[in-house]
């Protein structure tokens, strides 16, 4: 089980985001949490998840790892920039490969480390495991947006 507070608690308790929104209620939730140089989730899929019996979405699988590697894009330019909360980073495009089936009935986990990083974008490299098994891979650009942009308040 990870401890403490997840990176969506700390910095966006109010965020509605349906994959990482700690105040959706009918979100996914994931919940991010910094182990050293990347950043990891448990995540428990229910059966409305799935795409059919016992096999999770890959929409869900999408979302997860998009969420997911959106967050550690935040974390990671936020340490490259020494601050005290993360920008907010929106997708520019994301990569999902999907490996495997994903069963349903079982807790995925979620890691992301950093490929490249500028001053206002992160390259991230996630992986998808259930079971200890590769179920999925993503690769995808996130970007510090600016003020006006509609996403700049969301957090």
């Amino acid at each position: 089980m990870l401890k403490g507070k997840s990176l969506q608690d700390t910095y966006a308790a109010h965020n509605q985001c349906f994959g990482c929104g700690p105040s959706n209620e009918k979100g996914l939730q994931v919940k991010s949490y910094v182990q050293g140089e990347e950043v990891v989730a448990n995540w428990q899929p229910l059966p409305y998840h799935e795409a059919f019996p016992g096999i999770l979405n890959g929409g869900v699988i999408g979302t997860l790892l998009d969420c997911h590697s959106n967050w550690s894009a935040a974390y990671f330019l936020m340490k490259k920039q020494q601050a005290s909360s993360p920008p907010c980073t929106v997708t520019a495009y994301f990569n999902v490969s999907l490996k495997r089936p994903t069963p349903s009935d079982k807790p995925v986990y979620l890691v992301a480390s950093i490929k490249e990083i500028k001053e206002d974008r992160a390259l991230i490299s996630a992986k998808l495991y259930s079971e200890n098994k590769l179920c999925a891979t993503c690769e995808g650009l996130f970007v510090a947006v600016k003020e006006g942009h509609p996403a700049y308040h969301r957090w």
